[in-house]
Formats: structure tokens, C-alpha cells, sequence
């Protein structure tokens, strides 16, 4: 009688949770994108959070192990600049795997450095347009052919009501958020066949680094108010949703106003 030799045991699988729960999110160090990390993880999510200061990402993981067993949800972190584009197809394939799969993308990253009245810096404008727009790109790409092939998932955008209109305080940043939210559209329309949902999402004033300093701010936002808010509109399947919503009769008023007049404003 002969007798096969064992069979190897299959190698473990990663560990799934909660069937259609698992998210990545790119700009979570901090405001928005640490926000809708730990409202995820809290709701029983298995999230793997991307920004660039391992440091900041140090200090979610610690926030998100108060709660991480309530539900099941699990937090993976890693340090990523997403300038770095030639690494993200096999990071987003790693982390794919890890997290056992996509149903939820969101693209937070954001900058917009101080700009002076009279300062025109093509180094400034560039790097801005990397991080806002072209990160967004190079991320959305290998998650759209994903969630495609699949045939279901989100994609969250977060934008701004800066890209509404030209203003002259920060050209660049306003032309970023612009080109994000036309990308946004565009995409949305291309993947709606594949039953892929884009959802871009266009906040006022939030309580983050970004808004400190600034004055007369009204409406503000809490990052978790925020984030409440922006995981509602993908639920609801909104394809653009300002935040607070109020924002949306601002940005229509703004919309309206002609542009000799629109240039001598500071909004």
C-alpha cells in the first residue's frame, strides 16, 4: 500500500471581516481623513490608512485601539507620500490583500500652503497639484479597475468649494479641486455601468491645520462632523454633496456672480 505524501496546508488567508467592509483611506494622518478612519474602524471596518507623517499615524492607531473589538473593525497603517506614483500599484495590491479584499476608497489627501498676496511660486503650485489632483489620479486608476471588475464600491473624493470658482487668493489650490472635481464626474459617469459609485465631496470651513489662522470663519465643521456627514452622502449615493450642506446655497450664490465683479472680492 503506498501513501501520497501530505499535502502542504494552504498558506493563511489574510484575515477578512465583516463581509463589504473594507476601506482605504489616502490622507489619514490628520482632519477629515483621520476622522473617517475612526468612524470606519468604530462601525466594525477593516481599514488601511495611507498619509505621509508616520508619526500622525502613529497617534490613530492609538486613538483606534480603544474600539477597535467593538465591532470587529482592524486598522492597518502605513507611511506613503503619494508623489511617490511609481509605488502605488504594488502598494494598493499589497493592500488589497491584506485587507481581503475593496469596498470603499477614499482620496483625503490635500495641501494648500500659505500663499503670499503678491507670491507667485511654480514650486508651490506644482507640488499642490501633485498632491490634490495627480495623487488622486494615480490612486483612483488601480481601485477603478478593481471595483469595476467586481461590479460594486465606492469612491469618495474629498474636495472643496475652493474649486467652485477662481479665486484670487490661492489660483492653484481653487485649480486643483477643480480639475478634481471634473475627474470626479467623469469617472462617476464612466464606472455608473459597473455599478461603482463616485461620490465627490466638497466641505466649507472644517477645524483642521489647513483652516487654522484664517479669520472670520463661519459654518466650521468638526472633522468628525465632518466625517459623519461625508459617509452619509456615499451611503445615500449622492454624487456631490457640500459639507455642511448649507454650503451648496453658498457656492450657488458664488457660482452666479460675474467675474468683473467676482475678482474684487475676497472669498
Amino acid at each position: 500500500m503506498t501513501h501520497s505524501a501530505p499535502t502542504a496546508a494552504p498558506a493563511a488567508l489574510p484575515p477578512r471581516f465583516e463581509p463589504g467592509k473594507r476601506a482605504l483611506v489616502v490622507g489619514a494622518s490628520t482632519g477629515i481623513g483621520a476622522a473617517l478612519v475612526e468612524q470606519l474602524v468604530r462601525e466594525g471596518y477593516a481599514v488601511a490608512a495611507l498619509a505621509r507623517r508616520a508619526d500622525k499615524l502613529a497617534e490613530l492607531e492609538l486613538r483606534c485601539e480603544a474600539f477597535e473589538d467593538e465591532r470587529g473593525g482592524r486598522l492597518i497603517v502605513r507611511a506613503h507620500d503619494v508623489e511617490a506614483r511609481a509605488e502605488i500599484p504594488a502598494l494598493f495590491e499589497e493592500l488589497v490583500q491584506r485587507l481581503g479584499g475593496l469596498d470603499l476608497f477614499v482620496y483625503a489627501a490635500g495641501i494648500m500652503p500659505p500663499m503670499g498676496r503678491h507670491e507667485y511660486s511654480t514650486e508651490k503650485d506644482v507640488q499642490i497639484l501633485e498632491v490634490n489632483t495627480l495623487g488622486l489620479i494615480a490612486w483612483a486608476n488601480p481601485v477603478a479597475r478593481l471595483l469595476r471588475s467586481q461590479r460594486h464600491g465606492t469612491i469618495i473624493g474629498i474636495s472643496s468649494i475652493a474649486g467652485d470658482r477662481g479665486r484670487k487668493g490661492h489660483p492653484a489650490y481653487c485649480t486643483s479641486k477643480a480639475a478634481m472635481d471634473t475627474y470626479l464626474e467623469a469617472l462617476r459617469n464612466r464606472l455608473a455601468e459597473d455599478r461603482v459609485h463616485v461620490c465627490t465631496i466638497k466641505p466649507g470651513y472644517v477645524d483642521t491645520a489647513m483652516t487654522q489662522g484664517m479669520d472670520k470663519l463661519f459654518w466650521l465643521a468638526s472633522p468628525a462632523e465632518a466625517a459623519e456627514k461625508i459617509l452619509a452622502a456615499a451611503r445615500a449615493r449622492a454624487n456631490v454633496r457640500y459639507v455642511k450642506r448649507r454650503w451648496w446655497l453658498v457656492g450657488t450664490v458664488i457660482k452666479s456672480i460675474p467675474s468683473f465683479l467676482f475678482r474684487h472680492l475676497n472669498v
